[in-house]
């Protein structure tokens, strides 16, 4: 089975309400006197400063490795010819960030999203939705059997990175006006309603080749809420609440509600599945005080973490490196390729990613987690674009690789527990605003 066959397995297993926690709206910094000690005779850098060298380091992924016809994402390191959809509306949105830290300018910024923009127009499209793959001439690489057309999940991540670059550039000029009009363009283009295939559901790919052969449905819970809060913002093609119903939560059954190290878990599967599931939608989308029927949103990302977080320090399967300064489980390469990593599929793989992304939900423990690779680990993770995908101390194996998918979140939802700079412009687009009311949801 190809690599990244096995990855989309991983991505597309698809599982079936809240635990006291501090007002979401107050995300301080752990106090700087508790927490991970390195070991002695190491210089600490400030904790502020090793957030912003994180991001910085991460960050030069996406600009200073970006492919250069295109100006997007590469799927990898590891194979620099290949255009990876959901990982650039990351970096798309991790440009913002480069603004505000003072790593580019504004005017680096429009220039690299006018030659993005130029090549995702003249990309091969599918009803309006990007493939999962791309050449530099903006042909669609296969990424698996039958899976050769439209995939609505990638799309949606793209275009939730679009949508804050559009919602950023606000000036009234001629540059920033003409941006936004063709990110507006291109959004404007998707046929959400098209993938329902006129069923109360979001398939998740289509073919010109093989139609709806794949027939996978895009059910929760897993990390594609933000395809259906797409859906119902948009313009042109919006679906109706009876396609979020019964096609997302399928009526409710994708409630969990169990307990799992004394943690409740609301949705999803049993110890809350991969780590990306609670980052690649909340790019974009505050969970702070985001509830509809089901949950709280901010409690089912942290109550994900948390149970993650504790299943390493409980570490049932006795793995060496597995503490409470080593953790974090999801979607990563390894030791035999690929997996999509969880608590039900624990291979000894831990992924900086993981801990990393989820600081706005566990600042304490992502704070131990970060020093730890940081100080302890240098040698073996800290390279050019930042921590490398993954690790395993228990089998002696360190990777060195990137992946576009797990840089990304890092960047992005550290900006979001500093700052909620990304979540405050997703947050601010009306369209946006009237989706999620559309679905029910309060905020």
């Amino acid at each position: 089975m190809k690599l990244y066959n096995i990855y989309k397995i991983g991505l597309l297993t698809l599982f079936f309400g809240i635990i006291s926690c501090t007002n979401p709206n107050d995300i301080d910094p752990p106090p700087p006197d508790v927490g991970y000690i390195p070991v002695d005779n190491v210089d600490l850098i400030p904790f502020e400063d090793l957030l912003t060298l994180t991001q910085h380091q991460t960050f030069k992924y996406f600009w200073d490795f970006a492919e250069p016809v295109s100006g997007l994402a590469r799927e990898d390191s590891e194979r620099p010819n290949i255009i990876t959809t959901g990982g650039s509306g990351f970096g798309i949105a991790s440009f913002i960030v480069g603004i505000e830290r003072g790593w580019v300018s504004r005017n680096d910024v429009i220039i690299r999203m006018e030659n993005v923009l130029t090549f995702l127009e003249g990309a091969e499209k599918y009803h309006g939705a990007f493939s999962h793959w791309y050449d530099n001439s903006g042909n669609t690489i296969e990424f698996g059997d039958m899976d050769d057309g439209g995939d609505i999940v990638e799309t949606a991540l793209l275009i939730q990175g679009l949508l804050i670059v559009r919602q950023y550039f606000s000036n009234d000029n001629e540059q920033e006006t003409e941006l936004r009009n063709r990110i507006t363009n291109i959004w404007e283009d998707v046929e959400w309603t098209w993938y329902t295939q006129g069923q109360n559901k979001i398939t998740w790919h289509w073919s010109p080749n093989h139609d709806f052969a794949i027939n996978l449905d895009v059910r929760g819970w897993n990390e594609a809420l933000i395809v259906y809060v797409l859906a119902s913002s948009s313009p042109t093609y919006p679906i109706n609440i009876d396609v979020y119903n019964d096609g997302w939560t399928r009526n409710g059954a994708f409630v969990n509600s169990g307990t799992f190290y004394d943690i409740f878990l609301p949705l999803g599967e049993n110890f809350g599945g991969p780590l990306f599931y609670s980052h690649y939608s909340f790019i974009g989308i505050d969970p702070r005080n985001l509830e509809d029927q089901y949950t709280n949103y901010f409690d089912q990302n942290r109550a994900h973490s948390l149970i993650n977080h504790d299943h390493c320090v409980t570490n049932p399967n006795n793995f060496d490196g597995y503490s409470d300064v080593s953790w974090g489980i999801t979607a990563s390469t390894n030791y035999n390729g690929y997996s999509a990593h969880s608590p039900n599929n624990d291979l000894g793989v831990i992924s900086p990613t993981a801990a990393l992304s989820s600081f706005p939900y566990t600042p304490l423990e992502s704070k131990k987690a970060l020093e730890n690779f940081y100080y302890n680990l240098n040698d073996e993770l800290w390279g050019d674009y930042g921590f490398y995908d993954a690790f395993s101390i228990h089998y002696n194996w360190y990777s060195d690789r990137y992946l576009a998918i797990d840089q990304g979140p890092i960047i992005l939802m550290i900006e979001n527990y500093r700052t909620q700079l990304i979540w405050n412009l997703f947050m601010q687009d009306e369209e946006i605003i009237e989706g999620l009311n559309n679905l029910g949801f309060i905020f």
